[in-house]
């Protein structure tokens, strides 16, 4: 099974399908079953389950137990599964994440086989999707990013984007109507045992402890080909704000994230009435509260995008001239996620015990990765702020290990010595 070359291979094989797909509009493609089982696309699947780690589903099955296994023997028996028409998915495990605000998201886990099996379907499904994908989409596509999307949004708003419509999809993923979503889908795939493929996904159900849930509604968030279903629904947003709103104002959409950047109220307005009665035609309501229209111009109001607070504020320059521009800094969310993240990593009781090189070591990686997205040209009074709060948990953490009365004290030396030991920092210096 195992494949020299599986990523060229399939790089190729969607280059391929991508081009057909894009020189028609209308083509339906029969033959794409045959791709899912070919033994560099299931190599390649794997691969790319493997890297985003996550853990087993209802079957107790982890990464670790295939490969103890034997990764081609397993691959092998999937093949086999796919080609005979035997595949049969396995309901979604339902786990609640914690969110900041203390509530809960559910998140379903299916299993890795299934994981496998909907990245190899993917990865044969989306380059036909993705020439019909438009511009102003950024989530969960190929060489797109959030920061892209954020660059976007910044410079529409210092183009004179004085409005924005800062708009929140209720519930997305639990309300997708699965009817609309195949036939969206069958629009570009008349293959009908990938059609099959799909629908078992969306019908195999939940699994709350040993309750099982089957809805007629949503789509599994936390599932591989969730994403790429997603984009494919929310496309018809795109398509019909293209060709009815292109004058309101510059539509950026991450996934389910969305802002419109408009010139002037009125155009927010109609903007908005639009993505009403679009999200009417997709059976999606907006959330009555989160969903508003921000006035940007005086800078007192902003929005939250993509982890990041948008804000108009003036800027002086070296000569003593002021103009105004778009500031992008964490967003309250954000720095509370980031702060939570460094206490638990640094100043927990189970940690009193561990080396300050260790310690460094473990968080110097999340900086890196924090520092990487959240760093902008606007941000660094807020990365300093972060910079402070490491140094206050470490100056707490080496006091409590210390047996220190003043969980403050030595502020100055755990500074010089954290920084010493090759602590990074999340401002630009």
């Amino acid at each position: 099974m195992q494949t020299n070359n599986s990523k060229d291979k399939v790089r190729q094989l969607q280059n391929k399908l991508y081009l057909t797909a894009k020189k028609c509009s209308s083509r339906r493609f029969h033959a794409l079953y045959d791709k899912v089982y070919r033994d560099d696309v299931l190599f390649e699947a794997w691969k790319r389950v493997k890297a985003n780690k996550g853990s087993s589903g209802i079957d107790g099955i982890g990464i670790e137990d295939i490969e103890a296994k034997g990764v081609n023997r397993y691959l092998t028996e999937i093949q086999e599964e796919i080609k005979s028409g035997n595949y049969r998915p396995s309901p979604v495990k339902r786990v609640m994440i914690p969110k900041p605000d203390g509530s809960q998201r559910p998140l379903g886990i299916p299993t890795v086989r299934d994981r496998i099996v909907q990245m190899a379907t993917k990865i044969a499904i989306e380059p036909v999707f993705e020439a019909d994908f438009k511009e102003c989409s950024y989530g969960f596509r190929p060489k797109r990013s959030a920061k892209q999307a954020l660059e976007v949004v910044r410079k529409a708003c210092n183009n004179k984007g004085y409005y924005v419509v800062d708009a929140d999809i209720e519930k997305f993923f639990d309300n997708v109507n699965q009817e609309k979503l195949m036939t969206l889908v069958e629009q570009r795939i008349s293959d009908r045992r990938i059609l099959k493929l799909i629908r078992q996904w969306l019908q195999a159900g939940i699994m709350y402890g040993n309750i099982l849930e089957i809805s007629e509604l949503g789509t599994s968030q936390g599932s591989v080909i969730s994403p790429l279903l997603a984009n494919i629904y929310l496309n018809t947003l795109d398509r019909l704000r293209e060709k009815y709103g292109l004058t309101h104002g510059k539509l950026v959409r991450y996934a389910d994230d969305t802002v419109i950047i408009c010139k002037n109220k009125k155009r927010a307005n109609h903007a908005l009435s639009l993505l009403q009665y679009i999200m009417g035609k997709l059976e999606l309501k907006l959330h009555p509260v989160k969903t508003k229209v921000v006035c940007m111009w005086d800078g007192k109001e902003g929005f939250d995008f993509l982890g990041m607070h948008h804000r108009r504020m003036t800027t002086e320059t070296e000569h003593g001239k002021t103009f105004q521009e778009t500031y992008q800094y964490p967003c309250k969310k954000a720095m509370k996620k980031i702060k939570a993240t460094v206490k638990v990593n640094v100043n927990s009781r189970q940690l009193l015990v561990a080396k300050e090189e260790d310690l460094i070591k473990n968080l110097n990686l999340k900086i890196t990765g924090w520092r990487n997205y959240y760093q902008t040209n606007t941000s660094n009074k807020w990365m300093q702020a972060l910079d402070w709060y490491i140094i206050c948990t470490f100056t707490r953490w080496y006091n409590n290990k210390h047996q220190g009365r003043n969980k403050m004290s030595k502020v100055r030396f755990v500074r010089k010595n954290i920084y010493k030991k090759g602590l990074k920092r999340m401002s630009v210096a």
